[in-house]
């Protein structure tokens, strides 16, 4: 339903902007895994009991340094081969975590066709409360500039409270009889307390073809390249994201590149190196749309909206106009007649596309509010790696000036490949050799 209150201000809008700008513009110039990791937290009770219970340290400082709240362990595998040493006297220190992706195992040759719905359908049957199955390895801090990385662990996250060691240990065992029937006998099996969130937000859109009336004011919700972008603690400083890639190997995980001064902040005092530490680490968001960029995008709608329903006063008064012609009183030849009914039937056309543009722009313009609006809803993703800028780098003597987004998988579903909007229509001439 067409809100004639709302149409009435978007046209006094578009007047407005029409005495004030000599070219005003409707658009605006331009940001995987099935399992994984987050949200983890630590529960403050113990729910294993013998014979296959960890220790409370254990328990709590297993998985030390893989987020700022750490995930309780449950239950591992192996713990016989890497038993658990808890660091004792007056210089004793935790032994860091960090996880990391299971490049080059062979479990990700069977991972997603099979193994991984047979290791979600077993933990389904038994009635666990399963909460993310991931596929990881462990590179821990030794101290002395020293690391070792663990073997590759099937790490499955349950709600807090919800398993006990003695299930827990019947459950990896059913799942190291699934890997042994694939032959896979080197990864180990581990369960963490978890609480899983879901990606808040909607989808980027799919584009549009050039008769759909919101062609010019959706470019900046698309998978397009040139997304208006911005970090989320920095909303007002804007940029775009220049180009996508894949991350290559067995990660399925798209990537995208922009500038590190539109993602960090470069000033006389700042100039970061900056990489993500692990999985659970914190993560710096980049969003969809800074504050400036999403005001105009609403204000575009409002704009075409505005400019449709001026175009209605016209066609409307053109039809008054064309009726009283035609049934009026005065002598009109034949040529005459046909001319004005030609004219009276293209005006009503008209009339009647400018009313279904302005339906469908302020669908839009409604959807842009309550599924775009809130800025937590257009994180796109968040920045994996940007070295601080450099200014002539050799060869050449270029400014060095990057950042990396790992962008959220779900979020980028209609991607169909790297694509820009030019922004404009171009007639496809032939020319003669």
């Amino acid at each position: 339903m067409i809100s004639p209150v709302f149409v009435a201000s978007c046209i006094a809008l578009a007047r407005e902007n029409a005495q004030t700008t000599a070219s005003p513009t409707d658009t605006l110039s331009p940001a995987f895994s099935n399992f994984s990791f987050n949200s983890d937290s630590a529960s403050s009770g113990l729910s294993d009991s013998p014979p296959h219970s960890v220790s409370h340290a254990e328990a709590m400082f297993y998985y030390a340094g893989i987020s700022p709240t750490p995930p309780k362990l449950v239950y591992r595998t192996g713990s016989d081969a890497r038993p658990f040493i808890m660091p004792k006297g007056p210089e004793a220190h935790r032994r860091l975590k960090a996880a990391c992706g299971l490049y080059g195992h062979s479990l990700n040759l069977v991972w997603k066709t099979t193994v991984g719905p047979k290791v979600r359908d077993l933990l389904t049957a038994v009635g666990m409360a399963w909460t993310s199955i991931d596929g990881v390895r462990f590179l821990t801090d030794e101290g002395d500039d020293k690391t070792t990385l663990g073997p590759a662990v099937i790490w499955v996250g349950v709600r807090p409270g919800s398993l006990m060691g003695e299930h827990a240990f019947n459950a990896a065992n059913d799942i190291l009889e699934i890997l042994g029937a694939f032959d896979i006998r080197d990864v180990e099996v581990e369960f963490r307390e978890s609480i899983y969130r879901r990606s808040v937000g909607p989808a980027l859109l799919k584009s549009v073809s050039s008769v759909n009336p919101i062609v010019d004011v959706c470019d900046p919700l698309t998978t397009a390249l040139g997304l208006p972008i911005a970090a989320a603690d920095r909303p007002d400083v804007q940029g775009t994201v220049a180009v996508y890639f894949a991350e290559g190997g067995e990660s399925t995980k798209t990537l995208a590149l922009t500038c590190h001064h539109v993602v960090l902040k470069v000033d006389a005092s700042h100039n970061d190196d900056y990489t993500l530490r692990g999985a659970g680490a914190p993560r710096k968001h980049v969003q969809l749309l800074g504050t400036r960029a999403f005001d105009k995008l609403i204000e575009s709608i409002r704009l075409r909206i505005g400019r449709h329903g001026i175009m209605v006063d016209l066609h409307e008064a053109d039809i008054k106009r064309l009726e009283g012609v035609l049934g009026g009183d005065g002598e009109l030849d034949e040529d005459e007649v046909a001319e004005a009914t030609l004219e009276l039937t293209e005006a009503q056309d008209q009339l009647k596309k400018a009313n279904q543009a302005i339906e469908s722009l302020e669908k839009f313009y409604n959807t842009v509010k309550t599924d775009w609006g809130p800025a937590r809803q257009r994180v796109i993703g968040h920045i994996r790696r940007s070295p601080p800028v450099a200014f002539n780098v050799q060869p050449g003597g270029f400014t060095s000036d990057w950042a990396v987004i790992e962008l959220d998988g779900p979020k980028f579903k209609e991607y169909k490949g790297t694509c820009i909007d030019l922004g404009a229509f171009f007639s496809l001439r032939r020319r003669r050799l």
